[in-house]
């Protein structure tokens, strides 16, 4: 039986707490993911899916009930253990890419290992060899600007992966790319999940996407509608 990584139990959040606009945005949403396990959350633009990817990605508190990230309390974390949690068990994969541009792609990778005090050779060694399995062996020294989106993706996939950390954490990876580019980046994640045994989410408004993870969570107006196996591929 493989172990719960991610435990959220009875989730709200709200906004402007106190005041008579008091937003609640998500109702007591509660979602367990397994260890290896390549889940999706989808729904529509406003259904609450970016609030709950800040507060999986330990980017935002939630306003009431219990988070354990790979057995850490999250809601228990002060600001700097917050920040060693985002850097040490989350891998970040943006629509937007969010590399550094004046960094070639190597030291783009590396970046999450400095934060962490990994040694120069061993950052260089590992980036090196996460640049590989993204296929962007030959795009190290590149900038950013002078790569296509899809390759900015790759690059961003691979610095996810740099502090090996407990999941990857993917906000509409695809939503920037186009079709075939797209396809590409998605191949990528089935790749880390099935050879590298890596635990994804994949936030996303996109059913076709979704059917491809192996677990579909859908949520509307901040809650949890209906789970459902997914294809898997």
């Amino acid at each position: 039986m493989s172990r719960t990584i991610i435990e959220l139990e009875n989730i709200y959040k709200r906004f402007y707490v106190g005041t008579p606009n008091e937003l609640e945005v998500l109702h007591g949403i509660s979602l367990t993911v397994s260890q290896g396990e390549f889940v999706s959350i989808v729904g529509a633009s406003g259904s609450g899916k970016s609030t709950l990817m800040n507060i999986i990605g330990a980017l935002d508190r939630p306003t009431e009930g219990t988070y354990s990230l790979d057995g850490v309390d999250v809601i228990a974390a002060d600001d700097k253990e917050l920040s060693t949690i985002r850097n040490r068990k989350i891998g970040f994969v943006f629509q937007t890419y969010n590399l550094i541009s004046k960094t070639n792609a190597i030291k783009n990778v590396e970046m999450p290992m400095l934060y962490a005090g990994i040694s120069g050779k061993q950052r260089v060694q590992r980036a090196k060899e996460l640049l590989e399995l993204v296929g962007m062996q030959d795009r190290m020294k590149h900038l950013p600007e002078e790569l296509s989106g899809g390759q900015k993706q790759r690059v961003a996939i691979a610095r996810a992966m740099a502090n090996d950390p407990a999941i990857i954490l993917a906000d509409e990876p695809t939503g920037a790319l186009d079709s075939s580019t797209g396809r590409m980046v998605m191949d990528l994640f089935h790749k880390l999940h099935k050879e590298e045994g890596k635990t994804i989410v994949l936030i996303t408004h996109s059913p076709e996407l979704a059917e491809e993870t192996e677990r579909i969570v859908t949520i509307k107006d901040g809650n949890v509608i209906g789970e459902r196996r997914g294809n898997g591929r």
